[in-house]
């Protein structure tokens, strides 16, 4: 434990492996907060301690000098020598922007602070803030400690425990997407170059001649140059493996936030449910780095978390997920009483089925930005791939949420990150506290009434050519990460035309079905499309409020309908004397 300045010569060898914890107080919170951290934490993080800001800066730069990961940073909001503890907060923003920073508020502060907690917030002075325990275990503070600590291993930190091992010799566009899938799905993995000890271990352990990337795991065949299917069946297996006869009563195509929630309501009200996902669990909501607004999660969860979080769930009570592969048609049959759905050459059977594939990402189209794709362009928020952003300048493209939440998490290692929108600002497409936390982050710039017109590199992304849609002028920048968030498209080129859509190719259901497809002068329910059975959800449905909150809801109330449907298909089916 070390108190003021922090001699390099002090810094124990292991610390330097270990990531640390650092806490600046007043003495009157200093035993109480230091035996806190260190009986909860000291295994597995270095504890350092300062009492004024000058020290708590001196052993942070140690830290950073000596390459020593700093995962939190808890600072007192009281006066710590010259340093206000808020002002000192800011600063080791700045110093480490990848630490997570909790302010701590002592307990007579709290109703006389709420003001400049909430302000410290939204200008993104800190991340949280928290009431100094008062006694022993004060489970509600270090459940929080613990959330953050968590988030910080999965964005930041290299993996201790990973669930794969990935040889590969660089980077590449497949190496990009096997990452991103196994990240989103929750499942840490280490990265090997095959001249590496650990690279060099799993290569002599592979018989015969093998592509790189290659995909480890102990016990199983190794993967040579997978496609994300492929890693896909080898963690979940495929719809192959459902019995031939099988007939669920409950299909969900799309697990974002508006399947996920049907999935766990349809499952857990006793309904045999399976789930199709094309990519990774989540949707488009799993790639967020951050959701700060939805219900019940003050301190925010990100994308991945809210979706695995979800899956476990559903899985729970009993739903089957397969990921990796998605639907290719769905055939609609009016003598079954139920649809066949196939995925590739895989036939599934469903009473019912709801639609929650939700939409995708508009392509770019520019020929020099397409061929980088996996090589420092992404489409989404490529969360894993931040921390290859380190010191670099990148450019994100989009105004909604996404590309809000992206551009915070970028922050945190990029030199620079440019926000690229063709309207003059964010305030009609972005949630208003988004817009607050970049404004106050330093290396943010909102570039108004800009698009990227153009794009290259050798290998990888080296620079962008913005043009302003006004005037006309264009400048070619250096640029080492370009982030595409383009609006959304719906994923319905693969629907029957029954279901039928809007203009703009999005899933009609209930009332906005047009009258001449409404079936004995009724209308469909809330959320069925023209055929029977089928429903839709989300944000592929027409009118939905494009929200991970709203979507939930919608998945949630589908299940009611289809407890409906599912009766009168018993109802249709019973013997006439009945």
């Amino acid at each position: 434990m070390t108190s003021g300045s922090l001699d390099p010569a002090a810094l124990d060898p292991n610390d330097r492996l270990t990531p640390a914890i650092v806490l600046a107080t007043t003495e009157t919170s200093r035993n109480t907060v230091i035996d806190e951290i260190r009986s909860r934490y000291g295994r597995d993080y270095t504890v350092k301690y300062a009492d004024t800001g000058e020290a708590c800066l001196d052993i942070v730069k140690a830290l950073v000098e000596h390459s020593v990961p700093i995962a939190l940073i808890l600072v007192e909001l009281e006066e710590l020598g010259r340093w206000e503890g808020s002002d000192l907060l800011q600063k080791l923003r700045f110093v480490v922007p990848t630490a997570r920073r909790i302010a701590l508020v002592p307990a007579l502060r709290f109703g006389t602070s709420y003001d400049e907690l909430r302000t410290g917030i939204a200008e993104g002075r800190f991340d949280t803030y928290l009431g100094i325990p008062r006694g022993q275990r004060d489970e509600e503070f270090h459940t929080a400690i613990v959330e953050y600590l968590s988030d910080w291993g999965w964005s930041v930190a290299t993996p201790e425990v990973a669930f794969m091992q990935i040889v590969a010799d660089g980077p590449s566009p497949e190496l990009a997407e096997i990452r991103d899938f196994l990240d989103r799905m929750g499942m840490p993995v280490q990265i090997h170059h095959p001249e590496s000890r650990e690279g060099r271990d799993i290569l002599e352990s592979v018989t015969g001649d093998s592509d790189l990337p290659l995909l480890y795991h102990p016990g199983k065949p190794p993967l040579s140059r997978p496609t994300v299917s492929e890693v896909a069946a080898r963690i979940y297996g495929t719809p192959d493996d459902i019995p031939e006869g099988t007939v669920a009563d409950l299909l969900v195509i799309g697990s974002g936030p508006a399947g996920l929630a049907a999935a766990v309501y349809g499952a857990s009200e006793g309904l045999s449910t399976t789930v199709i996902e094309e990519g990774a669990v989540g949707g488009q909501a799993g790639t967020s780095s951050m959701i700060r607004n939805y219900l019940g999660f003050p301190r925010g969860i990100s994308g991945m978390r809210l979706a695995q979080r979800a899956r476990i769930q559903a899985s729970r009570f009993g739903a089957q997920f397969y990921c990796g592969r998605g639907v290719t048609h769905i055939d609609i049959d009016s003598q079954f009483d139920h649809h066949h759905v196939h995925v590739g050459e895989a036939r599934i059977c469903a009473r019912t089925i709801v639609i929650a594939t939700g939409v995708a990402y508009r392509r770019f189209g520019i020929r020099g930005c397409e061929d980088l794709v996996g090589s420092g362009v992404y489409y989404g928020a490529a969360t894993s791939a931040a921390r290859e952003m380190a010191g670099r300048d990148v450019v994100v493209v989009g105004g909604g949420n996404s590309a809000g939440q992206a551009a915070m998490h970028l922050s945190r290692f990029a030199r620079s990150v440019t926000i690229a929108i063709r309207r003059e600002s964010l305030t009609e497409t972005m949630s208003d506290y988004l817009i607050r936390e970049i404004d106050a982050s330093p290396c943010i710039t909102v570039a108004g009434h800009t698009e990227v017109v153009d794009g290259g590199g050798e290998g990888h992304l080296e620079w962008l050519e913005l043009c302003n849609n006004r005037t006309g002028s264009s400048q070619r920048i250096a640029a080492s990460g370009l982030f595409l968030l383009l609006g959304a498209a719906p994923t319905c080129d693969w629907i029957p035309h029954q279901v039928k859509r809007d203009e703009h190719g999005f899933l009609l259901t209930g009332r906005s079905i047009p009258k001449d497809k409404w079936r004995d002068g009724l209308p469909p329910a809330f959320l069925e499309t023209t055929v029977p059975g089928i429903f839709a959800v989300g944000d592929v449905r027409s009118g939905s409020m494009k929200r991970v909150a709203a979507a939930s809801g919608e998945g949630a109330s589908a299940v009611p309908l289809v407890h409906e449907r599912l009766q009168q298909v018993r109802l249709e089916n019973l013997p006439p004397a009945h």
